[in-house]
């Protein structure tokens, strides 16, 4: 192809986003990645059995599909492929002694059950909710839109008009509290508290995190909307639509390309990049980066002669990345029977905890270093959304542990022996599977008749996969209030811009942080000519 607008390195959701739309804008892009194949966290693979076909790592599409970046490129895959697969029963959670809370995309019969679980819950429920869907607005408006901009400034601006200085003051105040305040005044039951608590581990936040109650709240308001989707036919069919998009509009993408730095012309503008193989690749109007900071700063730019501003070399040694995750597959022969139901085996993402205390106790070990004793397990049942998943008759099991240590100081039930290094080994990491499958053998009768096959990743083998996951951290970094929003991923960042002209900083290391939205690489495309 003739020399391209833009490089964009690295090939996740945001930069596929990023170059789908700035091709639908006649800009030519090429996208360069060093696997050998595209996608970051979307991989699918039949990683256990023949015919059973696994989502690696992420799965979950609610918040591509409720995403601006799917409003703008969304109709463009679904010609190119792109199907989705949904279940009237997005989440739940189940208790250890059996007691477990089911949410719905029907607010009725939502108020139901939570009614039925416990008096004023369902109301309770109702009334946040409908709050909530009046400050939406706002709300996304923030979460998804350059907080450096008059845009934004516009948005606040409009919110002081109607509330008052001070109004808006006590709204910040009050979307800037921890779940557990939230949900201890909120619900008066351990299961509806237990329904929400996991969710802030999606967010790699906690329940005593700043700001995860509002976090709680929209993903509440988000899946009871949309559901908590899938690909039909796996992830890979995403990425599909995507390299047919990019490729439509005169993009090109290399694989098994990595990138060993990135080049200035003669006035400091990046201008290119240079492959470890030593071919150099010219762009016309700049570089997109889509990898940690660390790796923009520590490598990519390594080679420039000018040395780094000191704003971003302190923002560098500052920057924290988060917990770890580790990752739990299973082929089965056939469909999970649990204990509790037949309900329960239609859930899309169902998570084990014994409630709000378990989440925050879980949380709280793993970020010291520990093994949870109790780990939060996410349990996706995709052939309940897509029966292609697995052969006639089979079905699949997609575990997430969003609460699992990059570096291990101990084992926090006492009972697994963990190396004196901290790393991460194949004997540890199929120990610490078994106390998970503990906690399904405890819930799922036909669980040993059932078991054809296991795979697992701990956080060590999810880093060598993706680069971007420094310490098997999904979410590119602390998500902590500090290097939030404003502060992402520097107190000094500035939108997607970088102290290099032409030079530009995208993924789950800038706002707005980690997810499968696109977020960052939606925003940066809108504002690129």
């Amino acid at each position: 192809m003739a020399e391209p607008d833009y490089i964009i390195i690295g090939s996740g959701i945001n930069a596929l986003v990023a170059a789908a739309m700035l091709g639908k804008k006649g800009k030519k892009v090429l996208l360069v990645e060093r696997n050998d194949r595209i996608g970051g966290c979307l991989r699918t693979e039949e990683i256990t059995a023949s015919g059973y076909r696994h989502d690696v790592m992420a799965t979950t599409m609610v918040l591509f599909l409720t995403s601006p970046a799917y409003g703008a490129v969304g109709k463009d895959l679904e010609a190119r492929g792109l199907e989705f697969c949904h279940s009237p029963l997005p989440t739940g959670v189940l208790r250890p002694d059996g007691s477990h809370a089911i949410l719905a995309m029907d607010r009725k019969s939502n108020i139901d059950r939570f009614e039925t679980i416990c008096p004023g819950d369902g109301k309770a429920f109702d009334a946040d909710m409908s709050r909530f869907a009046g400050n939406a607005g706002f709300v996304f408006g923030l979460l998804g839109g350059n907080l450096w901009s008059s845009k934004t400034a516009k948005l606040v601006a409009r919110e002081a008009w109607k509330r008052g200085l001070r109004g808006l003051a006590a709204w910040f105040g009050e979307a800037l509290a921890p779940a557990r305040g939230y949900l201890e005044t909120t619900y008066n039951s351990e299961e509806i508290r237990a329904l929400w608590a996991p969710w802030v581990l999606h967010c790699g936040l906690g329940p005593e995190s700043n700001y995860s109650a509002e976090m709680a709240r929209v993903i509440g308001f988000a899946i009871e909307a949309a559901g908590c989707p899938i690909v039909k036919g796996g992830a890979e069919n995403l990425l599909r639509a995507f390299e047919r998009l990019i490729r439509d509009h005169g993009g090109e993408i290399m694989t098994g390309a990595d990138v060993s730095g990135i080049e200035t012309d003669g006035s400091g503008r990046a201008g290119g990049v240079v492959l470890a193989d030593g071919r150099r690749l010219k762009a016309r109007h700049g570089v997109i980066a889509s990898v940690t900071p660390n790796q923009l700063y520590d490598s990519l730019l390594k080679g420039l002669s000018a040395p780094l501003p000191q704003e971003v070399s302190k923002g560098l040694s500052a920057y924290r990345y988060g917990k770890g995750n580790m990752q739990m597959h299973y082929a089965l022969k056939t469909p999970p029977r649990w204990r509790q139901g037949d309900e329960l085996g239609k859930v899309a993402l169902l998570h084990l905890t014994s409630g709000l205390d378990g989440v925050s106790r879980s949380a709280n070990e793993a970020e010291r270093g520990l093994l949870p004793a109790e780990p939060t397990v996410c349990v996706g049942q995709p052939t309940a959304l897509d029966p292609s998943r697995a052969p006639e008759g089979g079905a699949i099991l997609w575990l997430q542990l969003p609460d699992t240590p990059r570096f291990i100081k101990g084992d926090a039930a006492g009972e697994i022996e963990c190396p004196a290094d901290g790393r991460w080994t194949e004997p540890l990491r199929e120990a610490f599977a078994d106390r998970v499958e503990a906690m399904l053998r405890l819930h799922i009768e036909n669980f040993h008749e059932a078991v054809l096959a296991r795979r697992c990743y701990s956080p060590t083998d999810l880093e060598a996969m993706n680069i971007n996951l420094v310490g098997g951290d999904p979410y590119g970094g602390f998500c902590g209030l500090d290097q939030f929003f404003l502060w992402r991923p520097f107190k000094t960042s500035v939108n997607h811009k970088t102290h290099v002209p032409g030079l530009y900083h995208i993924g789950a290391s800038t706002h707005p942080g980690p997810g499968l939205a696109g977020g960052s690489g939606f925003l940066l495309a809108s504002t690129l000519k």
